[in-house]
């Protein structure tokens, strides 16, 4: 995984520095966001660095600027002086975009900025967004790779208790138009906060036959205590976004992983939504240790505003103990009954 692209509690560079003729960082105005939201500043972290290098060999800190200009200039920078390239990405940044959502419009929830820190994983399943695969054909609704697992993810959590609260995930390759291909995007939504949930999609059913998702690289064991419980009904998914997806879209009731392999930056959107719904994302291992020492009420769950003890770089912000994203709770209980009694 890359480095952060910022630890929620170390604020933005705001000032050019000066690093040698060879490498130099170059720094916009604060992003129309920290004008609207001030709030936020030294606030927002996520998986990508947003410092590039180009073929100059200029370190170039790139930031959406105020105005489209400005974005366009620093953007000619890091595209090696390509003009064109630059005043169109510019043009696209700072395009208005007009959300027509009338269950959102309809929202009568306020919810302080100075209570909000921000995860954001601008592009989850990176490998498969490089690769590009188009055309994949999904196993009972389930995408076992492709561009369809490459998802937007951005979630909003509460400072003092690290609950989620917000999240919204953009899939950008939703649909491809067969006449024009080009991309159609589709965006789901979930607030959860102080005792109201609202969400984009209804909560979907609790299937006779469930299914679980896990990754490729899931251990044997799990698959093993997992295969009695669901049969055949295992699925294989790549993008931890999007087998948290799958949960919150119905296509599987729960999505197990054993290993610390996901960050905050990719499950607090989906959690929000989640939780939003119904349903949650219990941390596995404390969840497991509750479990058998008998605990049957609420499980330890997620939180995302502390980092891991004694970890450094990204792996402070790892969910180190595994994670079970569930739509229900009684499938949830199932599934923690089956891996207590299995020897993993």
């Amino acid at each position: 995984m890359d480095t952060p692209l910022q630890d929620p509690l170390t604020p933005r560079p705001r000032e050019m520095e000066s690093h040698g003729p060879e490498t130099r960082r170059l720094c916009c105005p604060e992003p129309p966001c920290l004008f609207q939201f001030p709030e936020l500043r030294g606030h927002i972290g996520g998986e990508e660095s947003n410092q590039f290098e180009n073929s100059l060999g200029e370190t170039l800190v790139v930031q959406v600027c105020a105005t489209q200009q400005d974005t366009a200039s620093l953007l000619f920078t890091i595209l090696d002086r390509n003009q064109p390239a630059a005043e169109l990405l510019a043009a696209a940044i700072h395009q208005e975009v007009a959300l027509q959502d009338p269950a959102l419009d309809a929202v009568a929830l306020a919810i302080p900025p100075e209570r909000l820190a921000i995860w954001i994983d601008p592009i989850d399943s990176t490998n498969q967004y490089i690769r590009g695969q188009a055309r994949v054909a999904p196993i009972d609704g389930i995408c076992p790779s492709g561009l369809c697992s490459a998802l937007v993810l951005i979630g909003a959590y509460d400072r003092s208790s690290g609950d989620p609260v917000l999240g919204v995930i953009n899939e950008p390759f939703f649909r491809e138009d067969p006449l024009t291909h080009r991309w159609q995007g589709v965006y789901h939504w979930g607030i959860s906060y102080q005792g109201t949930s609202l969400a984009s999609l209804h909560r979907p059913p609790l299937r006779p036959e469930p299914c679980v998702v896990l990754s490729s690289s899931e251990t044997p064991a799990i698959q093993r205590a997992l295969r009695p419980l669901y049969g055949e009904r295992l699925r294989f998914a790549s993008g931890a976004g999007y087998k948290m997806l799958c949960v919150i879209l119905g296509l599987a009731e729960a999505y197990v992983l054993s290993e610390g392999s996901t960050f905050k930056w990719d499950s607090c959107a989906p959690h929000a939504i989640l939780r939003a719904l119904g349903g949650g994302m219990v941390d596995l291992e404390a969840a497991l240790q509750a479990w058998r020492a008998g605990q049957r009420g609420a499980l330890p769950e997620l939180t995302y505003n502390q980092p891991a003890a004694g970890a450094v770089g990204a792996e402070r912000w790892a969910n180190r103990g595994g994670l079970v994203a569930f739509m229900h709770r009684e499938h949830l209980e199932v599934v923690m009954a089956t891996l207590t009694t299995a020897a993993l």
